[in-house]
């Protein structure tokens, strides 16, 4: 059984469906795009499906451009090179195609191609992204093949400055993608092991949105449906990956929860970042790995919260260590590693890694006050698997 094709409007136009990848040429010519620049990630530059997209821009006279050489956790070569090429060929337009990375570098290509300043100048912090000129951004239009990173509705992207080994956090409201082609064929042939990781980084989008502080119900409403459809629907897409309507609950999820943390993030997100740029970790595994403990580390300031998802996800308790037994218990049923030890860390850039995750821009929406001590603990914490050196 698949999910029904539908179009929607939130927070983009959103094109869902099985096979919806036959409409990207009419996605081009609804926005105007004749030469469009294709990008995507090096793992899908010579699959079928990619091939084909390209020759379905070729049969309907839609010169095109391609850059296949984005990798995890991108770094600003990435997005020079897609830049150049894709002022070389006088391209209007941005095709975005893969994972996070694909999307998050075809997303700054749109931004920076007509700019005369540089990417940094476009950090998050304060009104930056004003120094842009708008009118010079390129549509694109962003087809993701994980259910993860949600990058396909975001205005943002994030990039590893390779000077500094950081990541920042590239931010323009217009960014966001003019089309998202949500199609859940793209994801079926994933493996068991990025299915879960980006899975949980999905998740982990959703509760850190949910626990961040401030107002914003329709953000905290999203939160909650995304963290119940992925708890239902993860376990499943991981077990049988030809589960098309898994699937499209996943891609559907993921968006949904990217949509929720405009609330804010936190400091899960905080230290992966670090992790991601000194150690080239994924992401989504990182997450993964990272969530019990960011929860216990902040239990005090959400327990009111969690006993509300306790309800939502029909568990018996009602607080925090509830919530964290449940998902202690999914990472096991997904084959997720239950320290950071494991991913072959050890403490030597402790002290540098708190330090780091406090400058992240998530580290201000954590759901409780932090600072690079509290930081450099949760990191520990994640290492050793030990919970008693949060407080």
């Amino acid at each position: 059984m698949s999910l029904p094709s539908s179009n929607w409007n939130f927070p983009t136009r959103i094109w869902f469906g099985n096979g919806r990848i036959q409409d990207l040429a009419k996605a081009c010519k609804d926005q105007g795009i004749k030469r469009p620049l294709l990008v995507t990630d090096e793992g899908l530059a010579g699959l079928d499906f990619v091939n084909e997209a390209r020759q379905q821009l070729q049969q309907h006279e839609l010169s095109h451009s391609f850059y296949g050489e984005v990798q995890g956790n991108p770094r600003a070569h990435h997005v020079e090179q897609a830049v150049q090429l894709c002022l070389q060929a006088s391209c209007d337009g941005i095709i975005a195609i893969g994972g996070g990375s694909a999307l998050d570098v075809g997303k700054c290509v749109a931004l920076m191609a007509g700019q005369s300043i540089a990417l940094w100048d476009l950090e998050d912090s304060g009104a930056n992204w004003k120094r842009a000129a708008a009118e010079k951004i390129l549509p694109t239009i962003a087809i993701p093949t994980t259910a993860g990173t949600g990058s396909e509705v975001g205005r943002a992207a994030v990039i590893v400055d390779e000077e500094s080994r950081s990541k920042k956090i590239i931010f323009h409201p217009d960014m966001m993608p003019k089309i998202v082609i949500s199609d859940p064929e793209l994801s079926r042939g994933l493996p068991p092991d990025i299915t879960a990781w980006t899975g949980v980084d999905a998740l982990v989008h959703a509760i850190e949105a949910y626990c961040a502080p401030g107002f914003h119900p329709m953000a905290e409403g999203i939160a909650l449906e995304a963290i119940r459809t992925i708890a239902t629907w993860l376990p499943v897409a991981v077990s049988d990956g030809d589960n098309i309507e898994a699937r499209g609950h996943m891609l559907v999820a993921a968006s949904m929860a990217a949509t929720a943390f405009q609330k804010g993030l936190g400091s899960i997100h905080s230290v992966s970042h670090v992790l991601g740029a000194l150690y080239n970790t994924h992401h989504g595994l990182a997450n993964a790995v990272i969530l019990p403990y960011g929860l216990s580390h902040n239990a005090r300031f959400i327990d009111a919260k969690m006993g509300h998802l306790c309800r939502v996800l029909g568990l018996d308790g009602q607080d925090t260590g509830s919530v964290i037994e449940f998902l202690l218990d999914l990472r096991r049923r997904l084959d997720i590693p239950h320290t950071l030890a494991e991913l072959g860390m050890d403490e030597q850039d402790a002290v540098a890694i708190g330090q780091r995750a406090y400058l992240d821009p998530c580290t201000a929406s954590n759901a409780r006050p932090v600072d690079a001590n509290d930081l450099e603990s949760l990191f520990r914490a994640a290492l050793t698997g030990d919970f008693t050196i949060l407080s």
